[in-house]
């Protein structure tokens, strides 16, 4: 049996689906579910307070990334006494998680010896797939991941026949930080798509980008969705009001209508796990409730 560690939480969470939960040895910080992958060792840390406001952790992350400065820790001491045959990374987003090229450097003396570094990297749902199937191949469990991947498309399908043929598709904005302001990209703008939604800000497969309030303005969403990235659902509301204090907040159609819904970016949309699959469902009971009698709400999204 491979042990493994896993330094980003979506990879945790697909080692979990693909049955292999007993393998794991150590875990990231951020590592928090399932429940049972708490009770490992951790072994990274954030340099970033973040019990600290979204405009001061944008702040403080930007000097640290301006000064050449890593955002993470690793205890390369831990990993090595935790014997790990793999070690789980990503390589698209230095600030999300630690990267790739931080890890290898850091354990590159255990990677001579044999450890094998496998690295994530998720922009659109097809990567998803894809990734499951590497760490799959990596476990010797590729029917598992087939079975997965499998009922995965299953359920994002018995979402489109739930909305039927003729239902309109309402012009969806999802935010991904308030201060400043951050459109959703990677695999958001499809998700949003395969939801019943027409997507407005951020393109498929790209990069989340910055934006300013008359970018915002000009495209007018029938619906904002917030999923602020690193934030459960209590902490974004809360962050949310900081979008209140804009002179613009107000003039947005979704606002006027009361269309602003608020989510569990943490633990839903920003990892790019198994509950992406979860995050469509979400996002079809906020844009079709009608059709879509789902059992996210009050636990990923609410009403803002």
């Amino acid at each position: 049996m491979k042990r493994i560690v896993s330094l980003l939480p979506a990879a945790t969470e697909i080692v979990y689906a693909l049955g292999c939960g007993a393998n794991l040895v150590g875990r990231s910080h951020e590592c928090d579910y399932p429940a049972a992958v708490q009770m490992l060792p951790v072994c990274t840390l954030s340099r970033i307070d973040a019990s600290q406001s979204g405009t001061d952790i944008h702040e403080n992350v930007t000097d640290l990334l301006r000064e050449g400065e890593s955002l993470y820790e690793v205890d390369y001491e831990l990993i090595k006494s935790l014997q790990p045959d793999v070690v789980i990374t990503q390589a698209q987003c230095e600030v999300c998680a630690i990267s790739y090229v931080e890890v290898a450097c850091e354990l590159s003396p255990l990677i001579q010896k044999g450890i094998e570094l496998v690295s994530m990297e998720v922009y659109r749902l097809a990567d998803l797939w894809k990734q499951v199937r590497s760490i799959a191949s990596s476990l010797a469990c590729d029917d598992t991941a087939e079975r997965w991947i499998q009922s995965a498309e299953e359920r994002i399908d018995r979402i489109a026949r739930q909305q039927g043929a003729n239902t309109s598709k309402p012009r969806v904005a999802c935010i991904e930080w308030f201060d400043p302001l951050m459109a959703a990209g990677n695999w958001v703008p499809e998700m949003v798509e395969l939801a019943g939604g027409v997507n407005v800000l951020g393109q498929p497969g790209e990069h989340s980008p910055w934006m300013n309030w008359e970018e915002l303005l000009a495209v007018d969403p029938d619906v904002i969705v917030l999923l602020p990235c690193g934030f459960d659902l209590e902490r974004s509301r809360k962050e949310a009001e900081t979008l209140l204090q804009n002179e613009h907040w107000s003039q947005l159609r979704a606002v006027k209508n009361d269309a602003v819904y608020v989510t569990d970016g943490s633990q839903f949309f920003n990892r790019p796990g198994p509950r992406l699959v979860n995050s469509i469902e979400i996002l079809a009971e906020i844009l079709h409730p009608e059709a879509i009698k789902g059992d996210h709400q009050g636990i990923g999204w609410s009403s803002f």
